[in-house]
């Protein structure tokens, strides 16, 4: 089988490039090791763990906080193996919804390993496939530690996290990362007693620092414990429970998950085959142009430089489908949002307070809190607060940084307006609809020219 254009591995930039790449006209095909469509993502990662994030919240919210609202609820309890069931449910859909894209754009998938075996040569279960163009999206796996390797049932990592057949009485969580403390929350808000150990001195620390630490403020509250500047130096497993030694204390636990973080998943696709030399971090070295050492081959998403988020990796698969056929399309690195689906969300876009100021830029700040915000008062979600960074000499602005009830939605008014480089006063000047969330957006611009109407 010969093809215009093979992609290695199917998540979100995998699958993505692919359907870009058939919508102009090339023939395509996917490769991915496990027959389920959607990578780590959809499988294993984003999806279902969001399914989890919005179940425990409802039961949380049932518990905790119906009562404020004039509602009763009585002996509310959950089926964490219905729960479970549900989120199984949801990503088969995706995974079907994708295969559907699939067959509308034409596109050939092959399932099993992909090993380069050429620059136009990609070996699948003993068959050679023909490409005149690659892309490698394998994506990335998470990182262990050497004294306590997954088994993925009581030391596990995100995977095994998302499979637990019960409800740990208690959690231990190494780092608080995004990962962490998502999967975290899910747990606590079930009922496990959650205990972190940080090795930095903040949660989540590529955060802005004002949002780091209004997070752990609110997640403490919500009855989680942190241990920062710490390092967990090993471990005794027996039958009845997983103690960390952490310095001289100790923190026993029945399950301990690990969310150090990810690396490239490259092992085995044959790279020393084609002249490609991934760097000592294990990420494939690109162009400007996602080119590899072989001009031919590309790589997008966690395998190359940059946050590993699913939306960057699908945006560099357009990208790439697009410069295949002679386009040239831009990423702007600055404008994709990152997010943290805990309760509140937290959402953040561009750069930080301290990132701005270290690249010499005379920097203004415009805040303004959820709880004067007239809907947030209507819904009882008053926890948090919008910060906008901005260049005070041109007013352009630089960073928006939310903590607050649906952050991940809200956060689009700031990728559009980094995306298109507007000023706060455009924001300023911009109506939004009353009463809504979205208002504290327009409030924190206001505040940064000292205009604010609400405070």
């Amino acid at each position: 089988m010969n093809f215009d254009v093979v992609v290695i591995g199917s998540g979100p930039g995998g699958y993505v490039a692919a359907i870009r790449a058939a919508q102009l006209g090339f023939k395509v095909a996917c490769v991915d090791k496990v027959k389920e469509l959607g990578g780590t993502c959809l499988n294993i990662g984003c999806i279902p763990s969001k399914a989890l994030l919005h179940a425990s919240e409802l039961y949380w919210k049932m518990v905790h906080e119906a009562e404020q609202y004039g509602l009763k609820v009585e002996k509310c309890s959950y089926s964490f193996k219905e729960m479970m069931t549900r989120k199984q449910k949801v990503v088969k859909t995706f995974n079907e919804g994708i295969a559907m894209l699939f067959q509308k754009n034409k596109i050939t998938f092959i399932p099993g390993s992909a090993k380069l075996i050429s620059p136009a040569v990609v070996q699948v279960a003993g068959e050679e496939i023909g490409a005149k163009h690659i892309i490698l999206a394998t994506g990335s796996e998470p990182i262990g530690l050497p004294f306590l390797p997954f088994d993925e049932k009581r030391i596990v990592s995100s995977t095994g996290a998302l499979a637990l057949t019960k409800v740990p009485e208690r959690l231990l969580v190494i780092g608080a990362g995004v990962i962490g403390v998502e999967l975290g929350s899910v747990y606590s808000r079930l009922g496990s007693k959650v205990e972190f150990v940080e090795f930095q001195g903040r949660i989540c620390p590529t955060l802005d620092t004002s949002i780091s630490k209004e997070l752990q403020k609110i997640l403490t509250k919500q009855g989680m414990a942190f241990r920062l500047s710490s390092k967990v130096t090993g471990a005794d497993i027996s039958s009845n429970e997983i103690v960390l030694r952490i310095g001289q204390e100790q923190l026993a636990g029945d399950v301990v998950l690990i969310a150090v973080g990810r690396r490239p998943y490259t092992q085995n696709l044959g790279l020393e085959a084609v002249g490609i030399t991934p760097t000592p971090q294990g990420t494939i070295p690109i162009d400007n142009r996602f080119r590899t050492s072989v001009p031919n081959i590309y790589a997008i998403g966690d395998i190359i430089d940059g946050p590993m988020l699913a939306h960057k990796a699908s945006e560099e698969g357009v990208a790439v489908a697009e410069i295949i056929a002679g386009q040239n399309p831009v990423v702007n690195y600055l404008a994709i949002p990152n997010v943290i689906y805990t309760n509140p969300e937290v959402a953040a876009i561009g750069l930080t307070e301290a990132e701005a100021t270290s690249l010499g830029a005379t920097v203004k700040i415009g805040m303004f809190p959820f709880k004067i915000n007239s809907r947030a008062k209507c819904t009882g979600e008053e926890e948090g607060f919008v910060k906008i960074v901005s260049d005070g000499a041109t007013d352009q602005i630089l960073g928006v940084h939310i903590i607050g009830a649906h952050a991940s939605e809200l956060i689009a008014a700031g990728a559009l307006a980094i995306q298109n480089r507007l000023t706060t006063l455009d924001l300023a000047h911009t109506p939004f609809a009353h009463p809504t969330l979205s208002e504290a957006i327009k409030e924190a611009a206001l505040a940064l020219h000292g205009r604010a109407l609400h405070r």
